[in-house]
């Protein structure tokens, strides 16, 4: 039995290593052969080339006219996803997430909106790498929040784990102690900072319970585990409120991360793109391949 183009499984392409070019990077391999368990092919992105921007170079190894294309592999800035789906565009490949539904997913200030009832109040001040903004801007971005802590983090990242230097200030109107803390956040970031600075309210958390990574596939949650940080912890969130807003949302594969309150509440503390989230180790990959390929196929 044969299937026409319209209905064949959608490729994969995956981080390569960068000593074997020719191979998924060690960290995907797993999903290179869930990948093919479910009935696709995969082919290999250049990262490194893509970053440098050569996404000619980056693609040369996906095969011409592959039709439809997921992409799972290191986080990519927007623009470089856009290079990206213009150079597979010309090979006659379509990414199944546009650039629009990509930044959507992956920056806050694209799904926070949609989610403002579910996650922690917030408010973002565009700034460039190496620039942090005045003592005076901060100030006037914090005032919505009073006295209370605040989380500090750019429209995609956070340094929690420079909690107390890079991340928490316990009193967003203490606004030389912001400063400080968005300054140290916005040094440790360099380059790599994306967007701006973003203050989240600080919300108590039930740490023992962990954190909750959900998929989604077409709206539908198709794997829930742990997330990355915490694969011992295996929370099962309530969705009830929050598979509405992803449908709403739009983008075809994204990923949530919850967390319960303390109060008992859970509460989205990440949106995703779903293509450059991470897995945590041992996870069972084949339902959410399976439902890649049934999705990009149909």
């Amino acid at each position: 039995m044969t299937m026409d183009r319209a209905s064949a499984a959608p490729l994969f392409l995956l981080s390569g290593d960068p000593l074997r070019p020719r191979r998924p990077d060690p960290h995907f391999a797993a999903e290179a052969a869930a990948a093919g368990a479910a009935g696709a092919a995969t082919a290999v992105l250049d990262h490194e080339a893509l970053l440098a921007g050569d996404a000619e170079a980056a693609v040369s190894r996906v095969p011409r006219a592959a039709g439809p294309v997921w992409y799972r592999g290191w986080m990519l800035p927007a623009d470089r996803y856009t290079d990206l789906a213009a150079a597979l565009a010309a090979r006659g490949c379509r990414l199944l997430t546009s650039p629009a539904a990509y930044r959507t997913a992956h920056e806050l200030p694209g799904w926070y909106d949609a989610f403002r009832a579910l996650t922690p109040d917030s408010a973002w001040l565009p700034c460039a790498p190496g620039r942090a903004p005045r003592e005076a801007e901060l100030a006037r971005l914090a005032e919505r929040f009073g006295d209370r802590p605040l989380v500090v983090k750019d429209w995609v990242k956070s340094r929690k784990h420079e909690w107390a230097e890079a991340a928490y200030v316990p009193d967003a109107a203490d606004t030389a102690r912001l400063a400080s803390v968005v300054g140290r956040f916005i040094a440790l970031q360099e380059e790599f900072l994306t967007g701006g600075v973003v203050l989240r309210a600080f919300e108590d958390f039930a740490r023992a319970a962990g954190e909750a990574r959900v998929w989604w596939v077409d709206g539908e949650p198709v794997l829930t585990g742990p997330h990355p940080d915490t694969p011992a912890l295996r929370p099962v969130p309530d969705l009830t409120q929050v598979a509405p807003v992803v449908r709403e949302l739009g983008p075809r594969f994204l990923t949530t991360d919850l967390a319960l309150r303390t109060d008992g509440v859970w509460r989205v503390v990440e949106v995703g793109d779903g293509q450059v989230s991470g897995l945590p180790a041992g996870a069972d990959h084949r339902p959410l391949f399976e439902a890649l390929v049934t999705a990009g196929a149909g």
